[in-house]
């Protein structure tokens, strides 16, 4: 089978598209033939030979990805056989996803809805039911107006029409004209280009001089300090990402004065009302098949991952990127 595989850190021209043998499923465990599988911005900082939190750099040679969905192809020794040829989505215990075939415990996978896509799926599984998770720590209501920076990214997309469907005032603000528009068309009542050094003004024109009551981060550095600068007396700040490369700094001090709350809401927070990853991964999965939640999507075919890399580091792509085989 073919695969990606990285022997060496360094840039994502490292990563190469390669002949290597099919895993062998173990006790619990199915052989998933592959139709899509996700890729996450921390997967570059990885590749480049750097931990990120909880996540150590992988042993090389490595095949990334942890999170693939498609068709249930051998059953490990003991393993149900009704899961033989079911349509499953789910994640991966370590690494592995980059791949034609991988191999997942039973324990983790999601039957996916008929009508609900391979690409849909993957994209909801991690992804959306981080949205999801961090929906439920800002406890947003109408009436309340918040800010979603990285707007067409693959969470921010999602953050945006939830928000928009539970009837938020909405300020979108993603990177160039085309996602400003995107933006837009998922529901933002109001979307500006980061990429201005004057972002903020029009923000502040645009909504009449009000701030906002919650804040979407998952940018950091200066564009995640401009936006927890316009924050209100009282405000949430919900911090979920750098996609800039350095987390949003802010100190007791500006918290203090913000009379705000700071959140980091990816981690135990996120299970305080879904109990269990696997139930939130299930709300999202259910969100996306009963049509309220739709991913924001990128395709890119398997062989081309290094580009995928290349074009998420360099901010030019939408949404959740997903390799196809």
């Amino acid at each position: 089978m073919y695969a990606v595989r990285l022997h060496e850190f360094g840039p994502a021209g490292n990563l190469q598209y390669e002949q290597i043998a099919p895993p062998v499923p173990g006790e619990g465990q199915v052989r998933i033939d592959v139709h899509a599988s996700g890729v996450h911005f921390i997967e570059t900082t990885l590749r480049a030979g750097r931990g990120v939190g909880p996540h150590a750099a992988p042993e090389l040679p490595v095949v990334l990805g942890g999170e693939v969905a498609g068709v249930v192809s051998a059953l490990g020794p003991d393993t149900d056989k009704s899961w033989l040829g079911r349509r499953v989505v789910g994640g991966l215990e370590t690494y592995g996803g980059y791949s034609e075939q991988a191999v997942a415990g039973v324990d983790a996978l999601h039957h996916i809805p008929d009508h609900l896509t391979a690409e849909a799926a993957v994209a909801m599984i991690t992804t959306g039911s981080t949205a999801l998770g961090i929906l439920d720590c800002a406890d947003a209501k109408p009436g309340d107006v918040a800010l979603v920076t990285s707007a067409a990214g693959g969470i921010g997309a999602l953050l945006v029409q939830a928000l928009h469907h539970r009837g938020v005032t909405v300020v979108g603000v993603a990177g160039g004209p085309e996602k400003v528009r995107r933006a837009m068309s998922l529901g933002a009542d109001i979307a500006v280009d980061y990429r201005d050094p004057h972002w903020p003004d029009a923000v502040r024109d645009a909504l009449g001089g009000s701030r906002f009551s919650i804040v979407f981060d998952g940018v950091g550095g200066t564009v995640g300090r401009q936006a927890f600068d316009l924050l209100a007396p009282g405000g949430r700040f919900l911090l979920h990402g750098w996609s800039s490369g350095t987390a949003t700094q802010i100190t007791t001090d500006d918290i203090i004065e913000h009379a705000g709350t700071v959140i980091w809401a990816i981690g135990p927070q996120m299970l305080e009302r879904a109990g269990t990853i696997y139930a939130l991964q299930d709300r999202a999965i259910r969100a996306a098949a009963d049509g309220v939640l739709q991913p924001l999507i990128t395709r890119y075919p398997l062989s081309r991952a290094g580009d995928a890399h290349a074009d998420l580091e360099n901010r030019r792509t939408a949404g959740k990127i997903v390799l196809i085989p």
